[in-house]
């Protein structure tokens, strides 16, 4: 997640227990089921019937209808304009994506989230009023080059393009050395957030903390920083 996004997550309303799924394929299913999981009441959309019946079979959600979504009178007579998150998962039709969008941006949606299926995807989405667009491929491509680059992350956050929350194991050079010993700040140029020993996340440790082998440390910086993190 980037911080550019952040004002969106925090302009959803806390007491929002409903949302609005349009487009029921893998993506989109994906969604429904979390979100029923969660506790959440669940409206799920597709023009496709046999998509419709599948969410319902498999319980992803209990309420699901078949409707087109480009069509802002379905839209309005199946509810989803009264909703206020609704998420377009049908970004590998672009088009119906995108009337879809301007649709629910036009009836003062509060919060519309797109799927896109390629960066001028994204822009289109942005440009008919889109309030956070997700490119599913392309981050995972992103996470699978870095992971593959540096296997010793285990997981990563992204603050920006430049900057990085990251989960990664300590390396042989720290074994057995304290926080304060290694200077990470000075040194490295990152901050150390939180270790994890064994089951046990400890935030803002010790200076006097002793490092091991086997311990994962939580660090904020520059990518170009944590890049630069002995291995």
């Amino acid at each position: 997640m980037k911080l550019s996004n952040l004002s969106f997550f925090r302009s959803l309303r806390k007491e929002n227990k409903q949302f609005a799924v349009i487009g029921l394929g893998r993506f989109g299913r994906s969604v429904c089921g979390t979100l029923t999981k969660l506790g959440y009441e669940v409206l799920g959309t597709d023009v496709d019937e046999k998509q419709v019946a599948q969410a319902v079979s498999e319980q992803l959600t209990a309420h699901a209808i078949q409707i087109d979504s480009t069509d802002p009178q379905a839209l309005k007579e199946a509810g989803i304009l009264e909703v206020d998150t609704v998420v377009v998962a049908i970004g590998n039709f672009v088009q119906e994506s995108i009337i879809t969008t301007l649709n629910l941006k036009e009836a003062k949606v509060p919060h519309v989230v797109a799927k896109a299926s390629s960066e001028v995807h994204v822009k289109l989405l942005k440009r008919v009023g889109a309030d956070h667009v997700v490119f599913p491929e392309y981050d995972a491509g992103q996470s699978l080059a870095r992971s593959l680059t540096n296997t010793e992350i285990l997981a990563r956050f992204d603050l920006d393009l430049d900057n990085s929350i990251v989960e990664i194991f300590v390396p042989d050079e720290f074994d057995g050395r304290t926080i304060n010993e290694l200077q990470l700040r000075g040194k490295y140029g990152i901050n150390l957030l939180a270790i994890i020993q064994g089951n046990k996340l400890i935030t803002n440790p010790e200076p006097g903390k002793f490092l091991y082998k086997g311990m994962v440390m939580v660090v904020l910086g520059s990518n170009k920083a944590i890049n630069k993190l002995p291995t």
